[in-house]
Order: C-alpha cells, then sequence, then structure tokens
C-alpha cells in the first residue's frame, strides 16, 4: 500500500500498488506499507489476514498477501465498503487455487450492507472475528508529512549502475530535460515503460519522473467541465467524476458517466493507480479513453519545445446544451475486467432542436488500427440524415468501408473486431433511439421492449451467500477429534501475513550466484554458433554454463524420445534450454543473458499443429486402442449416425509461484541440497544425481511448501532443478534459479491441446448404440507424459454413460512446442468434453432435451467400465438427482425459455452435466507411501510424510489424521517440511492420490507409536499424554516410528454433477456466470472446508479451461501470450453470481483412509457445464434466426466465438461483407416499431 500526503488539503490518501510496476525512486516522500507491516504472528495478526484464513481463503497462500493488502487499502480508505467496492478493489488480484468465493466471504465481513447474522459457509459468526478497529492502524509518518510541509521542493536525480532517474518540480524545468534528452520517456504509472524494459529489451539510461510537478496534477472545474492534470491517477480521476456526477444535473454530466463508465473496467484498482496521461498518450490503440474523449470533444492542452509537444492536462466537457446531445463508450475485452480491449468506441450524436435530424455526430474506435481511429468521412455523410432505420443501415456500410481492418492485419481476431465495430454502432443506436423516447414519447416510440436488456451491461456483483451443504460430524465424535471438521489450513495465517517462506523467500547464501536461462528462438534448427562474448563482458558475471558442463546425463531417455537439459546440436522448439548465465544478480545474469547469441540453420518440416503431425504422421509411440463389442455391425442397425469433430485449445498451469530452485553445494562428498517448487522431490534427486553423476544419497532435496502446480512442476522442474545444479557444481556457489512469468511459459509448457474425432450411432429414442473416435494430443517436442494423457483420455471418455458398442484411439503427436506435460484432470476434461459434445449433437438430432439424452444412457445399474472395473453407480445417479433438485432445473429451464422469448439480443442458457471420474494412478508402485513420526520428551510430535503441500491443504490433513491416531490435539503436532533425507523414494504428489496414500502411511506410523504406548497407558490410564510419554523414554520405549502403505492403481470413483446458467450478449459475445450448482461425492470428507474449496477451484480452472483461456502461437512456434497481460485466467468477475457446493450425504469409501475420495481433479470437467449452458444460449438464438441445428463449438468457448455462433446481420455483413444488414431483422420481425 502507497500512502501519499496532501499538504493543501491535509488529507491522506492510501493507494493499492502492483511492486513488479513500482519503480523504487517513485517513492520518494511517500509511505510504503507492505503485508508484514499489516500484522504478524509475532506481534498481531490483522482482523484481514485472521478473517481470510479463518474463511479457508488461502490454499497455496502465493497470491493471499496480495489479497490482503488490497483488501487492507480499501479498508484505510473506505472503513465500511459497500459489496462493489470490495469487489472492485479485487479485481486487479488473480488467485488459481480457491476459484475466490471464500476470499470473498472473508470481505463481505467488513462490507457496509450485511445480515445481522452473518454466519460464513463453515459456521463463524462475526463476534469470533477480532473487530476492525480503525484507531489501531498504522499512522502515515510524521516525519513525511514535515517534509511535505515544510521542505522546499528540489529536483531529485537518482543514479543507478546504468541508469539516472530525474524528478522536475514545474514545467519548465521538464521541457529543458525533455530538449536536451528528447528520447528519454517520461514515468509515472510505469505500465508502458516498465514492461516494455523487463520484457521487451528496451533501456533508457535517462527516465524522467513528472509526477511531483503542480501543472500536471491540476484538478479544477470551471463552467467548461473538469481540468485534470496529466499525473492525475485513473483512480483519483474516477473518483473526481463518480462526485461530480453525484452533485451537477444528469443531463450535464453525460460525458462524465460515459468516461467514467470506461474506467470501472480499465485494470484493477492497481493500473487505475496510474496517470491519466499515460493511458492517453502512450496506449495508443488499447486506451479506452481516447474514444470517449476524441467523440466528446474534449481538450488536450499541450506545451511544447521546439517540435514537440508533451500532454499537460486534459479538459473533460461539460454539457452546456444538454438537449438533443447523446454520448456512449463502449468497449469489449477477452475478461470483462482488467484486460486490454479488443476493441472499444466513443460516439456522440448531437441533433437539431426538437428532432432526430444529425447535426453533429463522432465516431471514434480503439483497436481497428494502431491508433484511435476517427470514421470522419462518414460522421460527414450522415449529417441532416434522421435517426432511423435508413441511416442506420447506411452507416454501418459506411463505418466498415471505412474502418474495417483487412484480412491480414496484425493482432488478428478481424473478423470479430470487424463485427464489433458495427454492434457497437447498433448498440448506440437503440441507447439514442430509448432517449429519444425519454424526450418525446409521442414522435419517438423507442425500441421494441424485447430489446431492451441489451442496453444493460453486464456487471460485476458480490456472489449471494447460499448455504452450502457441509457434512455433519457424529455427534459420538470426540470433540478433540478434528476428522470431518472445517480445519482451518494449517499455514493459512502465515499465508496471509506473509510469513510463509516460498523458494525465492529463502535467506541469500554467502557467495550466491542467480542464474537466467538462454532460450532457443528457432522451433527447428541446427545450431550453427553460440556466441557468448559479448555476455561475459557483462557487470557482475560469473560463468556461462552449457552442456559440456553436464559431469553424466544431459539427456534423460524414459521413452523412445529424451528429455533434455542444455540443447547441444540442434533445437526442436522455441524455448528450448540452450545454455545458462550465472552472475551476482538477477539483473546481470538477465542482462547477459540477452547479449548471448545464436546462429541458426533453420530444418524441415516445422511442426506446431495437431493437424500438421497427422499430415506428417510424426507421434510418439505407442499409439493406444480400447475396443468393446461390435462397431462396425452396431452402426448397421442404428436410426441415425452423426459425425463431427472437437478442438480444445490447451491451458496454461499459470501457478503463482513459478519454477523456482536454490542448488547450495556443500563442499564435501559432493553434498547438495536443492530447494525446490515441486512435486516429486524422489524425482528431483534422481534427476539431478544422474546430471551430476554422483550417487542419489547426496543430494538431498527439501520442499517445504509450492505456490501451486496443478501438474506443472514433476519433470520440468527436474530439467530446472539440474540447471541449476550443473551451474552450482562447476561454481561451487549457490545458485538461485527464479523463472519470470514470461519465460516459466515460454519453456514448461502445458494443458495437451486436444482434437475429437467422432462418428456416434443412435436410436430416435436417445439411446446411443455406438461411438467410433479418434483421439489425438499435441505432446510438443518430448514425450514428458503425453502418451499417458493419450492413454488417460481413452480410458475415461465414457464419462457418466454405459457404451455398449466402442472403437477408439488415441494419438501423441510429436511437434515443435515446448512438450506439454501432466494438468489437472490428466487428458479426462479433453475426451469428456468431446462425449458431452456428442450427446448434445444427439439431442439436436432427436429433438429430445440434452439432460434426457444423458439420463437415459447414464450407468444405472452395476456395471463396468470399457476397461473392465467394476462399480456401482448408485451415487453417480444420486448427485445427478441432487443436482436436479437443489438447482430447480426443470423450473429455472422453464424461466430461461421465458426470458429467451422476451429477449432478442440477450439469451440465457442452462445446462446440467453429470460425472464419472476414475481414481487411480495406473500402476500399483504409484500408490505407495511413506511417513516417519517422532515424539519428543515434552510430549511435542514431529510428523514427516511424502506428500507435498501445494494449497491442497495435505499437511492439515496430515495433521488431522496424526491427531485422531495418537488422540492428542492438532496442537502438539508440527509438520516442518517434506524431504528426501527423512522420507525417501516419495511418489509424486499427483492424481489427488496424496492424502490416500499418505494419510494411510502416517495413520501405520502412528497405530505403531500407541502400540508401543499402550502398556504405559494401561498401567496409568488416569495419567495425560505427557506423563506416558516421560514414562516411555525412561522405559527405553523407541519414540520414532515409519509407516507404509501400498495401494492399489485403481480402486474407487468419485462422482458429481453441476448445473449452470449463463446470460449472453449476442453483439459482442461477452457472458455473464449467473449460478452454478455442484453436487460432488467425495465420500466422507477429512476436512469439508479444504475440500470444497478445491472442489469450487477446480470448478473455476474449467471455466477457464472451458470458456476463456486461449494460447496463441505465431507462424514460427512462439509463444505469444506469455503473461497475464495477453493470457487470461479467471478472475472475481468471472465466477457465478450464486455458486452453491454440496456433498453428496451417506456416502462411504471402503477403499481411502477414513472412508474419504481423493478430490483435487475431479471438479475441473464440471467447468463444462459452464460451455454447454452457453451453447444452450446460442442454441436458443440460432432457432430463433431460422437457422440449422447442429453447429460446432469448439474450446475455448470465447466471446468471439460465441457471437459468430450467434450469427446476426453484423457478423452476416462482416463475413459476407455487403449482404443486405437488416433483412431479416428489420422486415422479417413481427411488426416495424417505426410506425407504431
Amino acid at each position: 500500500m502507497i500512502s501519499t500526503y496532501e499538504p493543501a488539503s491535509k488529507k491522506i490518501r492510501h493507494y493499492s500498488a502492483n511492486a513488479c510496476l513500482l519503480p523504487i525512486c517513485s517513492l520518494y516522500g511517500v509511505a510504503v506499507t507492505t503485508v508484514e507491516g499489516v500484522g504478524s504472528t509475532k506481534s498481531r495478526v490483522h482482523p484481514v489476514q485472521e478473517r481470510l484464513a479463518k474463511c479457508h481463503g488461502s490454499q497455496c497462500g502465493f497470491c493471499t498477501p496480495g489479497m490482503v493488502m488490497s483488501i487492507y487499502t480499501l479498508l484505510r480508505n473506505y472503513p465500511e465498503p459497500t459489496s462493489e467496492q470490495m469487489t472492485a478493489a479485487l479485481a486487479g488480484n488473480l488467485c488459481r487455487c480457491t476459484g475466490y468465493r471464500p476470499i470473498l466471504d472473508a470481505c463481505k465481513t467488513f462490507c457496509k450492507v450485511r445480515s445481522s447474522d452473518y454466519r460464513s459457509f463453515f459456521g463463524f459468526v462475526l463476534y469470533e472475528f477480532q473487530p476492525l478497529d480503525p484507531t489501531q492502524e498504522l499512522i502515515f509518518p510524521p516525519e513525511l508529512m514535515r517534509m511535505a510541509e515544510n521542505q522546499p521542493k528540489r529536483t531529485l536525480v537518482f543514479n543507478g549502475e546504468r541508469m539516472t532517474w530525474i524528478s522536475p518540480v514545474n514545467l519548465d524545468e521538464l521541457l529543458d530535460l525533455k530538449a536536451a534528452h528528447p528520447k528519454a520517456p517520461l514515468v509515472v504509472g510505469n505500465t508502458i515503460v516498465g514492461p516494455q524494459m523487463k520484457f521487451g529489451g528496451m533501456f533508457h539510461p535517462i527516465v524522467f519522473s513528472p509526477a511531483r510537478i503542480p501543472d500536471l496534477n491540476v484538478v479544477k472545474y470551471t463552467d467548461d467541465g473538469l481540468t485534470l492534470g496529466a499525473a492525475c491517477s485513473l483512480s483519483l480521476v474516477k473518483d473526481i467524476l463518480r462526485n461530480a456526477i453525484s452533485k451537477l444535473p444528469e443531463e450535464k454530466t453525460k460525458i462524465f458517466y460515459a468516461v467514467l463508465k470506461q474506467l470501472r473496467t480499465l485494470g484493477g484498482e492497481q493500473i487505475r493507480n496510474v496517470s491519466l496521461g499515460g493511458n492517453v498518450v502512450s496506449r495508443k490503440s488499447t486506451s479506452d479513453l481516447n474514444p470517449i474523449l476524441a467523440a466528446s470533444n474534449c481538450m488536450l492542452n499541450l506545451a511544447s519545445r521546439g517540435k514537440r509537444r508533451y500532454l499537460v492536462s486534459v479538459l473533460v466537457s461539460e454539457i452546456q446544451d444538454a438537449t438533443g446531445e447523446y454520448i456512449s463508450a463502449f468497449r469489449q475485452a477477452p475478461r470483462r475486467e482488467n484486460a486490454l480491449p479488443i476493441a472499444n468506441a466513443g460516439m456522440r450524436v448531437l441533433f437539431e432542436e426538437g428532432t432526430d435530424k444529425i447535426k453533429d455526430l463522432s465516431i471514434f474506435y480503439g483497436g481497428a488500427a494502431s491508433t484511435t481511429v476517427h470514421a470522419k468521412q462518414t460522421c460527414w455523410t450522415l449529417i441532416g440524415r434522421h435517426w432511423n432505420e435508413q441511416m442506420l443501415d447506411e452507416a454501418s456500410r459506411l463505418i466498415l468501408k471505412e474502418i474495417a481492418l483487412p484480412g491480414s492485419a496484425c493482432g488478428g481476431k478481424v473478423e470479430y473486431k470487424n463485427s464489433l465495430i458495427v454492434s457497437f454502432f447498433y448498440r448506440f443506436f437503440l441507447e439514442v433511439l430509448q432517449s429519444l423516447k425519454t424526450m418525446d414519447s409521442c414522435h419517438y416510440p423507442g425500441i421494441p421492449m424485447e430489446y431492451e436488456s441489451v442496453l444493460q451491461d453486464f456487471q460485476t456483483k458480490m456472489p449471494q451467500m447460499l448455504f452450502l451443504m457441509a457434512q455433519d460430524v457424529d455427534q459420538s465424535q470426540s470433540p478433540q477429534d478434528p476428522v470431518g471438521r472445517p480445519i482451518m489450513h494449517q499455514s493459512g495465517i502465515k499465508h496471509a501475513t506473509g510469513e510463509a517462506v516460498y523458494i525465492d523467500d529463502l535467506p541469500s547464501v554467502d557467495g550466491e550466484l542467480f542464474l537466467a536461462v538462454v532460450t532457443s528462438s528457432r522451433a527447428h534448427a541446427k545450431i550453427i554458433s553460440v556466441d557468448t562474448s559479448e555476455a561475459l563482458k557483462g557487470p557482475g558475471v560469473f560463468d556461462i554454463i552449457t552442456a559440456d558442463d553436464v559431469p553424466a546425463t544431459n539427456e534423460f531417455h524414459y521413452s523412445s524420445d529424451p528429455e533434455i537439459i542444455f540443447a547441444r546440436n540442434k533445437v526442436i522448439c522455441v524455448g528450448q534450454i540452450v545454455c545458462a548465465v550465472v552472475a551476482d544478480s538477477d539483473v546481470h545474469a538477465k542482462q547477459a543473458a540477452a547479449k548471448v547469441k545464436i546462429k541458426y540453420e533453420v530444418l524441415e518440416p516445422v511442426i506446431l499443429t495437431i493437424e500438421e503431425a497427422i499430415k506428417h504422421n510424426s507421434f510418439f509411440e505407442p499409439k493406444r486402442k480400447l475396443e468393446e463389442g461390435n462397431v462396425d455391425q452396431a452402426f448397421e442397425t442404428v436410426d441415425g449416425i452423426l459425425e463431427g469433430e472437437v478442438h480444445i485449445g490447451g491451458q496454461e498451469h499459470f501457478y503463482m509461484e513459478t519454477q523456482s530452485v536454490l542448488a547450495i553445494p556443500r563442499g564435501e562428498d559432493k553434498e547438495m541440497d536443492l530447494f525446490v517448487s515441486t512435486q516429486h522431490p524422489a524425482f528431483i534427486q534422481e534427476m539431478v544425481a544422474a546430471s551430476l553423476g554422483v550417487p542419489a544419497n547426496r543430494i538431498m532435496c527439501h520442499v517445504k511448501r509450492v505456490g501451486g502446480a496443478f501438474g506443472g512442476k514433476i519433470l520440468k522442474a527436474g530439467l530446472l532443478a539440474s540447471v541449476a545444479a550443473v551451474a552450482a557444481n562447476k561454481t561451487n556457489r549457490a545458485v538461485r534459479l527464479i523463472l519470470s512469468r514470461g519465460d516459466d511459459m515460454l519453456i514448461t509448457g502445458g494443458r495437451h491441446p486436444f482434437i475429437g474425432k467422432y462418428k456416434v450411432g443412435f436410436m430416435n429414442d436417445g439411446r446411443i448404440r455406438a461411438v467410433d473416435a479418434k483421439y489425438y494430443v499435441n505432446g510438443g517436442c518430448t514425450p514428458d507424459e503425453s502418451v499417458l494423457v493419450a492413454e488417460v483420455s481413452l480410458l475415461k471418455m465414457d464419462n457418466a454413460y454405459k457404451i455398449p458398442n466402442l472403437r477408439c484411439s488415441a494419438y501423441a503427436c510429436k511437434t515443435n512446442l515446448p512438450s506439454n506435460t501432466a494438468f489437472r484432470g490428466f487428458g479426462f476434461p479433453q475426451s469428456a468434453l468431446v462425449t458431452e459434445t456428442w450427446i448434445t449433437d444427439i439431442a439436436d438430432k432427436t429433438g429430445l432435451s440434452p439432460e434426457k439424452i444423458r439420463e437415459i444412457n447414464m450407468y444405472k445399474e452395476d456395471e463396468q467400465t470399457p476397461f473392465k472395473q467394476k462399480f456401482d453407480p448408485q451415487n453417480l445417479v444420486r448427485c445427478w438427482n441432487e443436482c436436479m433438485e437443489k438447482s430447480a432445473y426443470h423450473s429455472r429451464k422453464t424461466a430461461v425459455e421465458e426470458f429467451n422469448k422476451q429477449n432478442y439480443w440477450k439469451k440465457k442458457g442452462i445446462a446440467i452435466v453429470p460425472m464419472k471420474f476414475p481414481f487411480g494412478l495406473g500402476t500399483r508402485y504409484l500408490s505407495q507411501a511413506a511417513a516417519l513420526v517422532h515424539i519428543y520428551t515434552d510430549g511435542s510430535v514431529l510428523l514427516t510424510h511424502g506428500g507435498i503441500e501445494l494449497g491442497q491443504g495435505i499437511h492439515t490433513k496430515m495433521i488431522q489424521v496424526a491427531s485422531r491416531e495418537l488422540n492428542i490435539p492438532m496442537s502438539y503436532i508440527h509438520f516442518r517440511e517434506t524431504s528426501t533425507t527423512t522420507v525417501p523414494n516419495a511418489c509424486a504428489s499427483v492424481g489427488s492420490a496424496g492424502t490416500d496414500v499418505n494419510g494411510m502411511a502416517v495413520k501405520d506410523a502412528c497405530q505403531t507409536l500407541m502400540k508401543r504406548l499402550q502398556p504405559i497407558i494401561n498401567k496409568n490410564p488416569k495419567g495425560n499424554w505427557n506423563d506416558w510419554i516421560k514414562e516411555a523414554f525412561e522405559q527405553s520405549v523407541s519414540l520414532s516410528a515409519t509407516g507404509y502403505f501400498r495401494g492399489q492403481p485403481f480402486t474407487y470413483f468419485l462422482y458429481g454433477a453441476a448445473c449452470s446458467e449463463v446470460e449472453i450478449n449476442c453483439l459482442t459475445g461477452d457472458h455473464k456466470n449467473l449460478q452454478t450448482d455442484i453436487v460432488m461425492d467425495i465420500g466422507c470428507s477429512i476436512n469439508p472446508a479444504v475440500d470444497i474449496g478445491q472442489i469450487e477451484g477446480a470448478f473455476v480452472q474449467g471455466i477457464g479451461l472451458y470458456t476463456m483461456e486461449e494460447l496463441k502461437y505465431s507462424p514460427e512456434g512462439v509463444l505469444c501470450t506469455r503473461g497475464p497481460d495477453q493470457y487470461k485466467i479467471p478472475a472475481v468477475c468471472d465466477i457465478p453470481e450464486r455458486f452453491r457446493v454440496s456433498l453428496l450425504s451417506s456416502s462411504q469409501n471402503p477403499y481411502a483412509i477414513y472412508a474419504s475420495k481423493g478430490i483435487g481433479e475431479a471438479g475441473l470437467f464440471l467447468g463444462c457445464s459452464v460451455f454447454f449452458a452457453l451453447r444452450d444460449a446460442v442454441t436458443s438464438v440460432r432457432n430463433e434466426r431460422g437457422l440449422k441445428k447442429t453447429f460446432a463449438m469448439n474450446s475455448p468457448l470465447t466471446a468471439e466465438q460465441i457471437q459468430a455462433a450467434c450469427a446476426d446481420d453484423f457478423t452476416k455483413m462482416v463475413i459476407g461483407r455487403w449482404g443486405h444488414l437488416f433483412k431479416y431483422l428489420w422486415v422479417n420481425r413481427t411488426y416495424s416499431f417505426w410506425h407504431l
């Protein structure tokens, strides 16, 4: 939090900020508060930190300090905020684990409007929390206050190693400096220059900060409007405009309102704390403000020296004569909030007095060119026209002719942008018509009622508090027994205070070096030469590490194609590691890495897509096939056959903590300690030992916790750990490797892109008789887990349905992309989506509802899967029926249909999807685990096991298990870290199996100890734990025990169902998730708070996979979406407004510890209920417009695809370009509203 003091007004203002964007030189004179300053376990935990932890709003914990600071900053400014202010405060924060609901649950406890008997989902009531007392907060430092009031302003100059930062105090000084250094940039918010320097390789030796210049911070209200200094933050502008709107007549503030509308969704609060001038001058095509400022005839106040001009302030005009003038702004982005626009617009029309004849018209667009563009010719042509159908038709044609992008335009989405260009104007047309009706309803009838809803934008609302069905604990259970209770995450408070330690938080080691990798810029090429001479000259550079420095194994042959640490003679993807630089700082290492020059000779073919792999017969072996029944014979007897193809895009793990390693050589016996963010320490130990040529017992791998993984920190983590270890071995220094987000996304791969081709035979009554399918996964350049992912996608493709005749094949494609790897769900989310797609297609063909087709074909009696695993589907049917009932599916479906009849440009959709998820890891040896439990003479217990804390609460659950088995409070038990020094050969924490296998091992160890203690307890039954332990020690009874468990590969199934309802805007393709109800069978939960959090987090990650997360590659194989700027994961604005998870009651699982089930992965697939709800809404649109029923929808189902599928007259006009735009829309409506 940044706090500033304004001497003139004597006001203190608090801002949330992104540390990565905030130059330290800009902090002169301000107070900085970090999460450590808010509260700590050593002093006092702040109410924000306490409530976030106790409401289970933290899982992996890496994002939690940011959440705390955003909420804390808001509360410093508004001690009793509204729910709208709270959701706005979190718009700039991302979480990949929780699904946001529990975070917002904590936020609600601070909000102004709340129920007096507020109760959280897990029983906390307000009086159990510390009260929020604003008088106890940190004060603004008096010395900074005195400095601001008494110290004369002077020019500040900060000199760094390569840069100089100058902060002038007046405009003339700034102009003189710019005249002397014309290329030096101006920096206030640093949202342009910072990323350019950090990611784009741009360097500026001199930077000017104009933030302290009074002329650039002016806020002045005059009769002409508001004058706002160019250095004013967008947050300040937003507050000023909101205040002006509340005080001035509505008709005078139309421009203010339009600008404010754009500001509400322009970035998060942290981004809006940057300058107005920067957005106007630097954002160019992506500025959300420029189109509306230009359309509204706002004035820019410029200062100049010579030929250069500089923005000083912006005059946001006030409408002088409100009669007959209308102004609006529009935008469409990949995510509703905190995302740069795909396209935006500002529009203004002025009518001749008392008429609808256009006197003046302004239309400006962003996103259509490199800068904001003015449809000048269109506006000039339309002057004098009446605001009617003919004008709309002519305007749409003229706009497209003048503004539309050519098919080869850079940035992609050409057809979508062109359709948005026309759709925005149509929306403006409707708004003005409705406003004319308000002015004179006799002459201007407005628009049909079914058009009105499209005039309302989707808003982000605080999700409703719905009662969450958690499990009841047996009344006979001891109050001390924590199993089955919603226990707070063991590290929740430390997550919230920032005291939880991750790899990059580990203290620096004496002589430590930092490593930066040098990666290939070619997808398939021979390495001709690697020139490191310039890099070695860089300041602080210690050495360059290449394949020649690997003492032993550089290539690991787990299958036919090797996994490679350093490329040696050729590269096989963009992002492959060629060499690495070690230097005395992270900055020096990255600067030197950028100077390494590699010459290539391009090799053919370059294979990037599944289609290209099929063409070149490029596959990893073996191919997999699953067959049951007689498919060919079944096809001869069915009533109908349908064929189709579904494309599913890849998905980035986007764990909050990027790949991180600290390698510390111990100096003797070739020992090395590795601190790694990984799911599999034993595998890291094995790979590093092999690469260094030493026995595994010399390599100690330690993991305290991991800031998210989702399957992405196994093999890739091993390769990166080997890179760091080789560097540490060569230099005999500690080496730290922390990948930037961009490098992490470039190097590591993610979920496999997928194509499913199917042929399905069915009967007219909806029964499925035969399926013939082929699945292709894009494995990338090395095998990794791709063959296994293809195999699992095959084995789990039936989802919840009995398919009597089945023939499916799966292929792992070998391409020149970074190798894709394990990801939550492991192939099931892709193949099951294909299955649900043809289920929906059959519904279209037969005229039956999708839910009817699902019910007809669902497993119902004791069955076996296509791979011959027997199971009882009773709980599957129960989940389905309970979800139907709890969601009130049938009544809501009727309401959706009624809504769709009454609304033309907005439609709702609803879908319910079942799930059967086989639990298991394929081979028996992957289902083993060990644990080590020590009891010390003071009665305290140290617990160790082989599982990794990834955010899924495994350590919390293991302490719960130990607490029950030892019959002691959880507070007696401590978990330190997972380490290969204490539990050897542990299996990876994957496949939702961590609690199942490690819990049994912990139980075994504790039972061994209790068996030893039992004679002592029997002898002194009235004694306490400490007495028994003391006596055991004195009797030389061992107080240390190992536990072990060996499980089976496939033992049980998880079942669930999800019902989701959505609303779409047909003009833009935007959508809103209205409600989701989930029923899950997870057995008897060990910790329902943790498990429900896992279900919700997986579901929201599924929403990302199926509706918004897009990976884009250039034709040369370069990943273009390399950070949160381009790659959008779900945010607070994307979760359902009403979100309810229920656990199936009376469910027992005899195969796992305490009858629980492994829950981490299964819920992700249920996110496809949103996908099919969107499809339902689109189907309603297409049916209303007389379009054929069968249509393909691919994943992710983005706004672009939704709008195109709706096939309105705007998309037709763009695709067919000059077809008659409104023939259907206006002529074929049941009435014409022009002549009412």
